[in-house]
């Protein structure tokens, strides 16, 4: 396993992180489709997951109902102290109006409840699930900080942010001098790369780590599907399609991964992961498995190395589409004392 120090702190954690969605829910149509395991299957996968040197375990306290934090906490049982637990709060824990969101009131609930939930005595990273307009981010950071300094929580992260939210709540919390943002954790696949917009280059400017979370996009890049193929199976993405991604673009990129696999030996869903571990901007990709096969054929990944070749190939089929004319993109921003920066000298469209 290799293992990268999560943004700024001295944290480090494996690259490929073992999200766990897919323990608990059995009874709710949304969580059996996604995963529904019980703890049998559970303490089987953390147990290899551990044993291939995995560290990093993802949850969140909406998932199943809080039955997710509860598995993971129990699978780890004595080995916890060889895991990096990371969570998600906000999300609704009841029908009352206060019962979600990042109010104190809330916050300060539902991380007691997390705790409870994984059965430990801190939080290794705390992430915020999404941004909450309603509740200022002033008040937010400082409940934050407060978990940090009781030692409840270790590191603080978000998820779902946008560029300007996280360089915010990053100057506000540097203002204050409060525990800053060590990580986000964001959708980022070959299909889908959106962040590489804003938020990649915000994290950059901020020194924070990137998780990214769907990197397989909902088992649309495992190789079970492409052009001429749908699978049969009980596919997740069959019965919940999400995150969406453009079905056309999906499919070209699927086709030069294809290639890319057949050049390696390897499968879609390990250069899926593997190109991750190629980006410079990410910390560890975070992916789930439903059986051992899944979680071992992922874990292959990490030693999958990919050519100059492999990579420009995939950037082609997968690249975001300039949203400014070429000249705009590459204006000459240097220049030297007493000089002008050339910007509109020479430009042609």
């Amino acid at each position: 396993m290799q293992y990268q120090q999560l943004g700024r702190v001295g944290l480090f954690v494996s690259r490929l992180g073992f999200g766990t969605a897919t323990f608990g829910g059995a009874d709710s149509p949304l969580y059996s489709a996604i995963g529904g395991l019980d703890q049998a299957a559970a303490d089987r996968l953390i147990g290899i997951a551990l044993d291939a040197g995995i560290n990093l375990f993802d949850t969140a306290d909406i998932y199943a109902g809080g039955e997710s934090e509860q598995r993971l906490g129990k699978a780890l049982g004595a080995r916890r102290k060889d895991a990096v637990i990371a969570t998600k709060v906000g999300n609704r824990q009841g029908p009352g109006p206060n019962n979600v969101g990042h109010s104190r009131n809330h916050l300060m609930d539902t991380i007691e409840g997390s705790l409870r939930r994984l059965g430990t005595d801190r939080i290794d990273l705390l992430q915020l699930h999404t941004f909450d307009p309603l509740s200022p981010l002033d008040d937010v950071l400082r409940t934050l900080d407060d978990a940090v300094r009781s030692g409840k929580v270790r590191y603080l992260g978000c998820s779902n942010f946008f560029a300007w939210q996280i360089v915010k709540a990053q100057g506000i919390a540097a203002s204050l001098s409060l525990e800053r943002f060590a990580s986000l954790q964001a959708y980022y696949s070959l299909a889908t790369r959106d962040i590489e917009r804003e938020i990649i280059p915000a994290l950059s400017d901020q020194g924070m780590g990137l998780l990214t979370w769907c990197p397989l996009s909902g088992g649309l890049l495992t190789g079970k599907f492409s052009r001429s193929k749908t699978p049969t199976d009980n596919s997740r993405r069959l019965k919940f399609s999400f995150p969406p991604v453009n079905e056309e673009h999906g499919f070209r990129v699927i086709d030069a991964m294809e290639i890319v696999a057949q050049r390696h030996g390897a499968t879609v869903a390990q250069v899926a992961l593997a190109w991750q571990f190629h980006q410079p901007a990410i910390t560890a990709a975070v992916v789930g498995a439903r059986s051992p096969e899944q979680l071992q054929e992922n874990l292959k990944s990490v030693d999958l190395k990919l050519s100059a070749d492999d990579l420009q190939q995939l950037d082609d089929a997968s690249r975001l589409t300039p949203e400014y004319p070429a000249w705009y993109q590459n204006m000459p921003l240097g220049r030297k004392p007493g000089e002008g920066s050339g910007i509109g000298k020479n430009v042609k469209d």
